[in-house]
Order: C-alpha cells, then sequence, then structure tokens
C-alpha cells in the first residue's frame, strides 16, 4: 500500500503518475499519436457497466462536442436484450478495467456477430475483451486492487478525449494537458474530512448537474453509494422540478457540479430552490 491506509486511497494517490504516462504514450510533439482513428465513422455507440459507463458518458461529450460524430451510451446489461437498428458504418466502443467484464463481453459478441467495428478501451494487458475486439487501446493505468474504481476511471475518461482530439488536433487543448497532473496533486492532497464529516451526517443526498456536469454527478453518487452505504442519486438538475423535488426537505444534502460558465446560473437556480425546501447545500465548482 506504499504506506496509505488502503488500496483506494494509494490509487487516487497514484494519478498524476498514470495521467503523464498516458500522455508521453499518446502524444508526440504537441500531436496525438497511436490512437484510433474514429473520423471515418458516421456514429459510435459505448457500450459499458457501472464507473465505466460514466465513463462513456464522458467520453460521448468529448466526441460530440470536438469530433462531431453522433454518440449513444448503452449499460452493457441492457445491450443485450434491446433491439438493435446497425449503421455499417458505426463503431461499437466497449469499455472495461478488468476486460473481462460478463455483460460488455457479451455485448461486444453482439456487435461482432453484426460484423461492426469494435474497439476495446481496457487496462489489462490480452485480457477476454483486449483479445477479442477488432480494435484495443490500453489505458495503462496499472494494477487496480481496490472494487471502487478511481485512477482506471479517470484513465478511461482520459483515453476517450484523446480519441475526440484525434479528429481536430486542438493544439492548444492538447498543451494544456500537460498541466492537470500537477493540478491533480495540489488538489488529491487537499483535507477533505471536514467535508466527509459533513456528509457523513446524512442519510439523503442528491447531486445535481447539467450536461457534462450531471455525468459527473452521476459518478459521484455511485462513488458515495459504493463507499460509504449513504442513499445518493443523480439527477439532471432541470428534471429535479418534475417531480422529484417532493423528496427535498430539511435534512437533504444536495451537491452541486458547476463546471461550466454557460450553465453555471441555471444550475444555481436550482440549488436555490432545493434549499428554499431546508435541503443544505454544497458545490463543486471551478470558479
Amino acid at each position: 500500500k506504499n504506506g496509505y491506509e488502503h488500496f483506494m486511497l494509494k490509487e487516487i494517490n497514484e494519478e498524476p503518475d498514470v495521467f503523464k504516462k498516458i500522455l508521453n504514450k499518446y502524444i508526440k510533439n504537441d500531436k496525438i499519436v497511436d490512437i484510433f482513428d474514429i473520423s471515418k465513422y458516421e456514429e459510435i455507440e459505448i457500450v459499458a457497466c457501472g464507473s465505466a459507463y460514466h465513463a462513456g458518458l464522458i467520453g460521448k461529450y468529448y466526441i460530440e462536442s470536438i469530433a462531431n460524430i453522433k454518440t449513444t451510451v448503452s449499460y452493457a446489461s441492457e445491450y443485450r436484450y434491446k433491439k438493435h437498428f446497425f449503421n455499417k458504418n458505426s463503431l461499437v466502443i466497449v469499455i472495461s478495467q478488468s476486460g473481462e467484464t460478463a455483460d460488455t463481453k457479451e455485448a461486444l459478441k453482439i456487435a461482432n456477430e453484426a460484423l461492426l467495428d469494435t474497439l476495446a478501451i481496457v487496462n489489462v494487458y490480452k485480457s477476454s475483451i483486449a483479445r477479442e475486439a477488432k480494435y484495443v487501446l490500453y489505458t495503462i493505468s496499472g494494477i487496480e486492487i481496490s472494487v471502487a474504481t478511481t485512477k482506471a476511471y479517470m484513465a478511461q475518461c482520459l483515453v476517450l478525449l484523446l480519441l475526440a482530439l484525434n479528429v481536430k488536433n486542438d493544439k492548444k487543448l492538447i498543451q494544456d494537458l500537460f498541466k492537470i497532473p500537477n493540478l491533480l496533486s495540489k488538489y488529491i492532497n487537499r483535507d477533505y474530512k471536514k467535508y466527509a464529516k459533513i456528509i457523513s451526517k446524512y442519510d439523503d443526498i442528491f447531486y445535481l448537474g447539467r450536461g457534462v456536469d450531471y455525468y459527473i454527478a452521476q459518478e459521484g453518487s455511485l462513488k458515495l453509494k459504493e463507499i460509504s452505504y449513504i442513499h445518493s442519486e443523480a439527477y439532471a438538475a432541470g428534471e429535479l422540478k418534475h417531480g422529484t423535488i417532493s423528496l427535498i426537505e430539511d435534512g437533504t444534502l444536495v451537491i452541486g457540479v458547476l463546471t461550466q460558465p454557460a450553465l453555471y446560473e441555471k444550475t444555481l437556480s436550482n440549488m436555490v430552490e432545493c434549499k428554499s425546501r431546508g435541503a443544505y447545500l454544497m458545490g463543486l465548482t471551478t470558479f
């Protein structure tokens, strides 16, 4: 454990080095290299489970906003049972830390049988999914022992971003990526115990966000449930007023994710409405 109290804390602290390792592998002279080319596809479908599914949602945001390719995200556990309208000019991306996730393997099998191009984003070399997909990208995040993924989730999000940037080579954004490891180190080492003590007093917690912030909120809510066993839900902030706000009352904690300037005021107004019903507010923001 390298002196850390548990493996999850160790793996969180490995994130800056993992981030640098991925950048150094896939970026040379401010250009993306050795990354799969998604520009030839009309549609992309991302299939995954759990945190990998949430990484897929982040990937959808990147691919649509940067590469301008229509992207959908499906739960692997549902993919097996739904009707498919396959476009032969589509790419199916499957994401799995272990490369052995049973539902994701079955989804990959369906895509392969439909003769679609398949791309696996996995961490474990020569895993089942890596072997069975037509193409593979490795997240090279090293062994992850903790059941609740942290560094592997971050690595999946980064690889998906690089996939999008490979279509539209934004030199400034690529250069800015190299600033992130230092920022990760700065924020990882902050004292979060005071916030944890506040959160631990609540039995019901809602995460709110819009756009990509909603996708981040979903992963945050999942992590809280996995680690603390506290009931938590993530909602698209604008949807809260369509019935679910009736659950917001005294003794409810609402955590807002507000990282997008264009949507800041919108999400903030939803949080203020929750406060008027007695909720305690916390915010995760970049400004």
